[in-house]
């Protein structure tokens, strides 16, 4: 079995190789090709990529290319983690909101809206030639904005899922606090990406005991404080929120916090250097305890698991994925892509009939696909209007001038990455 990754010069690469090499049961990898413009990023990290195998008896090959079409060719998955521009465009979008009174987030709000315009034709293009390269293979996408770029991805005809980390952290938290395995906990995990409510934590599967009240009773503190939300307001809802709703719930909150520290954008590229110093010592043949500060926390285990579900000839598995709509949520179109829980298996992702979402969310939902809706387009086709257009759907934006300003600073900041700009 061959992998390719895109974006493999990528810091978060050794937890992906690390998830790889203690899985080999799971995903019998053969062969891991690394692709990246960044050539010498690229080295640092293959030669920990080996060491990392060859400590844990993996018989895998590890090779890394800066040509994608090379990477691609046979593969049987292609796993995207690219981000286009790198730590400087993300620092952009982290600040230049901000002048505008607005959050300065990558993957929310009008910072986010910058990176799907960046990102989306370049995964296209990937994806084209990954289709001409083997038409057969699945396109796993962890680039963000992920329920952006995935939806750009399906309406191209390809054959793609998209993952994010945030329900297996939940997943492995809650158990941990509920003291059972994480394979015992069964999410009803609703809404978008990045955008998603627990409404139930079930024992055992989809229609076990919902133990969710308890946790929150039990346990709500906890839960609130890695939220970074008040405890009350979880127990209003009585469901747990993504930590992305903080964005949302406490915009004004976080934009003052936001100008009173450095960016997250500097603290990560701070750490890259420390991690890229690291992962040059020749005797480093794990992943550093660092790599647990950088995000991504059970990626691999969720890249590994969708992997093998997609490849494998087992039975269907449940897993969180970002897929089409089609009736999940009945308030949506059927294009709109979802983060639901999924039956997936060789076929595809297969969405479990979610529990009915309350207005009270769904109307964030159906305002933020409205939003995403009019984000691909200005991707697809460019031009100012439909920038102006997206950000002004934006529920965290919404007035025409400040619209406008955002669509200044966002023009400015981006022409390098923009033909149409």
């Amino acid at each position: 079995m061959k992998l390719a990754v895109v974006g493999g010069g990528s810091t978060y690469t050794p937890e992906l190789i690390d998830g790889f090499a203690r899985l080999r049961d799971t995903l019998p990898v053969t062969e891991l090709v690394l692709i990246d413009p960044a050539t010498d990023r690229l080295e640092l990290i293959g030669g920990l990529a080996r060491r990392i195998l060859a400590r844990q008896g993996h018989p895998g090959l590890v090779t890394t290319t800066a040509d994608l079409d090379a990477g691609v060719d046979g593969a049987d998955a292609v796993l995207l983690q690219l981000r286009v521009g790198g730590q400087a465009a993300r620092l952009q979008d982290e600040t230049w909101p901000l002048e505008c009174g607005c959050v300065g987030q990558e993957t929310t709000g009008a910072g986010g809206l910058a990176k799907a315009l960046r990102t989306v034709p370049v995964v296209l293009d990937i994806a084209e030639r990954v289709r001409r390269a083997n038409p057969d293979a699945w396109i796993i996408d962890f680039t963000n904005p992920v329920g952006i770029v995935t939806r750009a991805l399906l309406q191209a005809g390809h054959k793609a899922v998209g993952l994010c980390n945030v329900a297996i952290g939940l997943q492995r938290k809650f158990a941990a606090l509920l003291d059972l395995a994480p394979g015992d906990i069964h999410l009803d995990h609703v809404g978008l990406n990045h955008l998603t409510w627990e409404l139930g934590v079930r024992r055992g599967g989809p229609d076990g005991e919902d133990l969710l009240p308890g946790l929150l009773a039990g346990h709500g503190e906890a839960i609130a404080g890695d939220l970074r939300l008040p405890r009350a307001l979880l127990d209003r809802l009585g469901v747990v929120p993504s930590y992305y709703l903080r964005y949302f719930y406490a915009h004004d909150e976080v934009v003052r916090e936001l100008g009173t520290k450095p960016s997250r954008a500097a603290e990560v590229a701070a750490m890259e250097r420390e991690l890229l110093a690291l992962y040059g010592d020749p005797a480093l043949d794990e992943k550093p305890a660092l790599l647990a500060r950088r995000g991504g926390a059970f990626y691999s285990e969720a890249a590994v698991d969708l992997a093998a579900s997609l490849l494998g000839d087992g039975g269907p598995a449940l897993q969180v994925v970002n897929t089409y709509n089609n009736g999940t949520l009945p308030f949506l179109p059927d294009d709109a892509v979802v983060e639901v829980q999924a039956r997936v298996d060789a076929s595809g992702p297969r969405p479990l009939a979610a529990p009915r979402l309350d207005p009270l969310y769904a109307g964030l939902v159906s305002h933020v696909t409205a939003y995403e809706d009019l984000a691909l387009d200005a991707a697809l086709r460019g031009g100012r209007e439909r920038v102006f257009r997206a950000l002004l759907a934006h529920p965290l934006v919404g007035r025409y001038d400040l619209a406008g300003q955002l669509t200044d600073r966002l023009l400015a900041h981006n022409k390098e990455h923009l033909a149409w700009a």
